[in-house]
């Protein structure tokens, strides 16, 4: 739950949370077409309620994504305590997309043809980043994945896993060939 939603009121949180759920549905089914006024049908609210938590469609994505770092960072906390280097960072990856996959909502946004507003989901945002950095790091540092591989890498990874998640994509099998191209040699 991001600092804004601890701010609100309980009945403000719960129609936040349904304008989410229905902005995620709408948004996975129809991609960027979905118009707020819908979102709020959907919803089973106001428009007028839906605009005051949401100025527009991209602040919308933004919450999605932000939710599921929420979510991520999570997942990147229980990788990071193990012990294995490698492990950690496969585990990560793995979880990460498999956190992915049934939320076609978040890889629209991530993906989608607007870059989200990452001004309204920066703490989501970072505490993933701190923690898959350390990953990626320790990772590199213990000569398990390539020299020149950088968190930033991560993204570029996991977007085109995401990219192959349709229902003839075949995501774990295009990750099994960027793993093996980063991998060091030996491990």
């Amino acid at each position: 739950m991001t600092t804004r939603d601890h701010s609100l009121r309980a009945d403000a949180r719960r129609n936040r949370e349904t304008i989410l759920d229905a902005a995620s549905e709408l948004f996975a089914r129809r991609g960027d077409s979905v118009q707020m006024d819908e979102i709020a049908e959907r919803a089973g609210l106001g428009v007028g309620t839906l605009y005051r938590h949401f100025t527009d469609k991209q602040a919308l994505r933004a919450a999605i994504i932000g939710r599921r770092f929420e979510a991520m960072t999570s997942l990147a906390r229980t990788a990071e305590q193990i012990e294995d280097p490698w492990t950690a960072f496969e585990t990560l990856l793995y979880r990460y997309l498999e956190s992915a996959e049934p939320d076609a909502a978040f890889r629209f946004a991530l993906l989608g043809p607007q870059e989200p507003s990452w001004d309204d989901i920066d703490a989501e945002k970072t505490a993933f980043a701190a923690i898959a950095e350390s990953i990626v790091r320790r990772a590199v540092d213990a000569g398990r994945l390539r020299p020149d591989f950088r968190a930033s890498d991560f993204i570029l990874i996991t977007r085109g896993a995401m990219a192959n998640m349709t229902g003839t994509g075949d995501w774990r099998r295009h990750l099994t060939l960027q793993l093996e191209g980063i991998r060091t040699a030996g491990n």
